[in-house]
């Protein structure tokens, strides 16, 4: 009996030292999740813009420059450039052609497309301009070009006047729609000299648009022509004498965005580039005055 009473003791005891020695398995608990580190978005690129700027012929050097300088600083641009006489441009743009800027070498042009122009030069009622866009961007000067050697020795406008009174003076001019061609009707007037009688004799030749003018000279063609100082400072042409206002007027650019223009916001961004000092110092360099 004794010996099966400490037999039990013993078990007893050896159960709660088993017992006493299990090492508890921890509960599992709910793991702790990776923090979540924002990312920055990607950038989307800009949407590709394609701005049609029609511009008088006579910029076609300067805004080619400045339009490839404002497209290497925004890459989503590319801008297509129509350079030809004011009044033709005019014209394409009543007909539909698509445009976003407009600026010509003469503010009938622009007037005749703008509803707040006088009505008496605005004739049709267009409404063809973007309201608060139109602003005055250029002013330039009418000039007369000699080809290389001056050789009839012409210096001054007084010398064409005579020369074409006498019929010994071939000139170049513009025709009667393009601006650079109503500047020299006025400055023909201004001298008292019948354009059509001169026709008539042989002492006139006519271009679509001052370009034309501009080769006409440059080629020896002609013994002058009347064109843009800055249409002759690009071609390398001798100026012998500039028009004054009381001749012909001022030579004002205006510049507008197109109402139709899909691109405004562009096309008002590219016309304050165009009144940057960086501008300013290409249209200087061939003989534009900046006024915007």
């Amino acid at each position: 009996m004794k010996k099966t009473t400490a037999l039990l003791l013993c078990l007893s005891l050896l159960l709660c030292l088993l017992a006493g020695c299990a090492v508890e398995t921890p509960t599992p608990t709910e793991s702790t999740p990776e923090p979540v580190v924002p990312t920055d978005p990607v950038p989307t690129a800009p949407e590709k813009v394609e701005l049609v700027v029609f511009a008088a012929a006579s910029m076609t050097e300067t805004l080619t420059e400045l339009g490839d300088r404002y497209m290497a600083t925004h890459e989503n641009v590319t801008i297509v450039f129509n350079f030809d006489s004011s009044g033709t441009l005019k014209t394409q743009i009543e007909e539909g052609a698509v445009c976003d800027v407009f600026i010509s070498a003469g503010q009938k042009q622009m007037n005749q497309l703008d509803i707040n122009a006088d009505p008496a030069v605005n004739v049709d009622g267009l409404d063809y301009i973007l309201e608060g866009s139109r602003f005055n961007i250029l002013e330039n000067k009418v000039a007369l070009a000699v080809p290389e050697g001056n050789p009839k020795n012409i210096h001054s406008y007084e010398d064409l006047r005579d020369g074409l009174q006498n019929g010994t003076v071939l000139l170049a001019m513009g025709n009667a729609d393009v601006p650079v061609g109503q500047y020299t009707q006025k400055i023909l007037a201004y001298y008292e000299l019948d354009e059509a009688a001169l026709a008539q004799a042989g002492c006139l030749t006519y271009g679509t648009n001052v370009k034309e003018v501009t080769t006409q000279v440059s080629e020896g063609a002609v013994d002058c022509g009347i064109i843009y100082q800055t249409d002759a400072a690009s071609a390398g042409l001798t100026v012998v004498d500039t028009a004054t206002a009381e001749m012909c007027g001022q030579v004002i650019y205006p510049a507008a965005v197109l109402k139709a223009s899909k691109n405004a916001e562009t096309a008002q961004d590219f016309l304050a580039f165009l009144t940057s000092a960086e501008a300013a110092e290409v249209f200087s360099a061939v003989g534009f005055t900046p006024l915007g």
